[in-house]
Formats: C-alpha cells, sequence, structure tokens
C-alpha cells in the first residue's frame, strides 16, 4: 500500500484562543501494524471540547498532547489490514486515533461496531462518548426523578441534546439554555424539551427565572461562565449539579469570576465534576439504553459535518465558538 498518511498535528500551545497557526498539516509513511494490531482508515472525526485543554500543559485530568504529535481525538473507520483474528479487513471500529487518514492500534483498544443499525458517525456521537456522558451525568450524578425540573447548558450540543431526552424519557421537566433561536426551535420543536433560553437574547436573568419559575432540581452544566453563575441562583434547595464541562472558559486567560457561589451552601446543593471515560464498566449498560432509543425512533440528533481532515482546525476553533449545529464531525475524506 503505497498511499502516504494525511496527519494534523500540535505546533504551538495556544494562549486565549486557538488559531489555526497553532496546528501543522503533514504527510507522513503510512503506518504498518504489529502483531495484535490493526491498520485502520478513519472515515469520521469526533471534535470535542476537551481537546482544547489537552492543547494545554496546565495540570489536568489526563497528559496533554505533546508538540509535534498527532492531534488526539475519536475517530470511526475501516479495518483495512488486521494482524489479531478478532478483527477483519472491512469490519467498521471505533477508537482514539486522533487527527488523522490512518492509524494502528491493538484490537482490544478498537470497538467494533454494527453500521447497518445506526450510520458510522453516530457511534461518535449519541451513541458513543457524548451519548454515555449524558446518561452517566443524569443518571448518576443528577438521579433525575419523574416531575422535577432540570435544566440543560449547551443544549443543542451533542451532550447536551441527548441529556434532554433522556431526561423527557425519565418523566422530568427539561429547561434547555443555547445560543440563538434556531437551537432553540431545535431544541423545543424536534429534540421534546419543555422550553429554551436563548441566551444571546439580552435578557438571561429575567429570561431564566420565568422559565425556572420555583428552580431547578437538577443542573447538567457544560459551559460555565455567566450562564452557571446565574443557574446556581435558581437552584432548588438540595439540588444535584453535573459538572460536564466549562467551554466558555477553555480559551479565557482569566477565567470568569463566579459571584454566586452562596448558593452551593445556602441551597444546600451537590456538584461532581465527572470524566466520563473513568466510568468504562458503565459503558454497556449506558450504550444499550441508548441504542434502544435509537432503534426506536425516541432518540434525534443533529450533525456538523467538515468535509476533509484539512478543514478540522477551523472546524474545531469554530465549535469552540459556538458555530456549529449538534455534533462536530470531520468526514476525513
Amino acid at each position: 500500500m503505497s498511499e502516504q498518511n494525511l496527519q494534523i498535528l500540535l505546533a504551538e500551545r495556544p494562549e486565549g484562543w486557538v488559531e489555526t497557526r497553532h496546528f501543522r498539516v503533514q504527510q507522513a509513511p503510512l503506518p504498518r501494524p504489529a502483531d495484535g494490531e490493526v491498520l485502520v482508515r478513519n472515515l469520521w472525526l469526533s471534535l470535542d471540547p476537551y481537546m482544547r485543554g489537552r492543547m494545554s500543559d496546565a495540570k489536568s485530568y489526563a497528559e496533554p498532547v505533546a508538540l509535534g504529535a498527532v492531534m488526539i481525538g475519536g475517530t470511526a473507520g475501516e479495518v483495512v489490514e488486521s494482524r489479531d483474528p478478532a478483527l477483519r479487513p472491512g469490519d467498521k471500529v471505533v477508537g482514539m486515533l486522533g487527527w488523522q487518514r490512518y492509524g494502528c492500534a491493538p484490537a482490544r483498544a478498537l470497538l467494533k461496531v454494527d453500521a447497518t443499525m445506526a450510520p458510522l458517525q453516530a457511534y461518535l456521537g449519541p451513541l458513543g462518548m457524548p451519548g454515555v456522558t449524558a446518561w452517566y451525568g443524569l443518571k448518576r450524578i443528577c438521579e433525575a426523578r419523574a416531575g422535577e425540573t432540570v435544566v440543560v447548558t449547551a443544549a443543542s450540543g451533542a451532550v447536551g441534546s441527548v441529556v434532554g431526552q433522556l431526561a423527557k424519557a425519565e418523566g422530568c421537566r427539561v429547561i434547555g439554555v443555547a445560543g440563538g433561536p434556531a437551537k432553540c426551535a431545535y431544541v423545543v420543536d424536534e429534540l421534546g424539551f419543555d422550553a429554551c433560553v436563548d441566551y444571546q437574547a439580552g435578557k438571561l436573568g429575567a429570561d431564566l427565572r420565568a422559565a425556572l419559575g420555583d428552580g431547578a432540581h437538577c443542573l447538567f452544566e457544560n459551559v460555565g461562565g455567566e450562564i452557571f453563575d446565574r443557574l446556581l441562583g435558581l437552584m432548588r434547595p438540595f439540588g444535584r449539579i453535573a459538572l460536564c464541562g466549562l467551554i466558555s472558559d477553555y480559551n479565557a486567560t482569566e477565567p470568569y469570576a463566579m459571584r454566586n457561589v452562596r448558593a452551593m451552601l445556602v441551597q444546600r446543593l451537590r456538584m461532581q465534576g465527572f470524566i466520563v471515560s473513568e466510568h468504562m464498566e458503565l459503558w454497556p449498560q449506558a450504550l444499550r439504553e441508548l441504542g434502544a432509543l435509537a432503534a426506536g425512533g425516541k432518540l434525534r440528533w443533529r450533525e456538523s459535518v467538515a468535509d476533509g481532515l484539512e478543514q478540522a482546525p477551523q472546524a474545531f476553533i469554530g465549535m469552540l465558538r459556538g458555530e456549529n449545529f449538534g455534533k462536530q464531525l470531520v468526514r476525513v475524506g
């Protein structure tokens, strides 16, 4: 096989907003699988907010991407060569092969999926890590119960959209927060949320108070900043908060200064951050439930797709700015 491997590397560590100059595109020799490994042609690349943290060398829950290394990322693709009997050429797999056209990995590090049951890229979205993130945060941290009010920030995104649908399936009242009338209309009309607050409308405080009424029992937080701060003051006593992300601060040189932390004490709130890859033992259960909902037409999702691996840096920057609608993917090409 004489084809070259197209890769996108981390060239510089950004301070503040990510720019395209922080990445470098290169051609590299095609990797060769060792015993127990397979060679995969990546067809889809997932772009996710956590990648911004991996570009920094600040202390975190995971090691940063090394300068000059391929950017980390979830991928879905097809096995083209195998040196492990567990996988054969033609099998569709999901793994963490990064921002490149081809990648090698041990067969045990890849998940074989059925692309006849759902589109292959869905295993990077609602039937993959974002879906399991939504499931874990809502069911194991928020512990949402029928009749309760659940509020979800970044409600039209890959995680938030699933959170809201799972909460509705539990019999909850669900309020979303999203940017712009189109996203809010999607959240209510297509995903079935009870209401959505447009944080770009200029009346954030008043709109949140009107939508939440007596307050929220559960908050699934993806955004941070002013939205999170205001929502802290609108939680009911003994409310639960699943802290999934703080995307509004990921590019900030001076993170937002929270003003309503006192509400944690006054309302006796419980908040827990989580990393879904630390709970792999629950993934099979979560994926079974998500798959059943999808098969029954009860789980909807939307995708933003950039065509060509070379477009990944710009698409990633756009996602951090909220320009995507639903799950941000790259069709590798």
